[in-house]
């Protein structure tokens, strides 16, 4: 089995002003599509072709160390992209609603604080990263940053919602002011995933 970029769910120019067209064409188009091919061939004759890609990257450590770091880089790429499009939605933003948003509340003080706990992360990863809103098995939240292509899966964590920080996720439209795309990412972000991801935990 072969893993495949799926397609956005919603057109490229869709995010826009936020977000825009030539942004996510390379992105989508160029990156994620890097990402799933180097892995298809890095997985080529291994054995582990066959591996849901949440398996894989739970398990990273513990692969052989001839794939190991092909499924961290590459097959960390996949999976956070594949996740970083369906926490984007044209008619995003706003506030969670139901249990997810009494667990921010619960475990950040207020959504506002959240937020702030959030931004912060993504502002500090140095160099090339993902800041994540994440569960433990018992459903309580954190926020935590990871280098490069890092999943939280890997520590044992479920994403519940992701925002890359890599310079080709921004840089066409914001060059170096991070800040600022992390503050309109919140303006799509489509808590709906989140909130169907924490479900699943619960």
């Amino acid at each position: 089995m072969s893993y495949t970029t799926p397609d956005l769910p919603y057109a490229y120019d869709a995010l826009e002003p936020y977000i825009d067209r030539m942004t996510m064409e390379v992105h989508h188009d160029k990156h994620h599509t890097g990402y799933t091919s180097k892995l298809n061939a890095a997985l080529e004759g291994s054995g582990f072709e066959g591996k849901e890609i949440e398996e894989l990257i739970r398990g990273v450590d513990s692969l052989p160390e001839k794939i190991k770091t092909a499924v961290r880089n590459n097959g960390g790429g996949h999976y956070n992209h594949s996740l970083f499009w369906e926490f984007l939605s044209p008619s995003g933003g706003g506030k969670p609603e139901g249990r997810l948003i009494e667990a921010i509340n619960s475990s950040f003080g207020s959504y506002d604080d959240f937020v702030s706990a959030f931004s912060a992360a993504a502002a500090a990863r140095f160099g090339s990263g993902w800041a994540w809103l994440v569960s433990d098995a018992k459903g309580t939240l954190s926020v935590i940053s990871t280098a490069n292509q890092d999943n939280p899966l890997s520590q044992g964590l479920t994403p519940l919602l992701g925002l890359d920080v890599w310079e080709h996720a921004y840089y066409l439209k914001y060059q170096n002011r991070r800040p600022e795309y992390i503050e309109n990412f919140f303006k799509v972000v489509n808590w709906k995933k989140s909130a169907e991801i924490y479900e699943s935990v619960l």
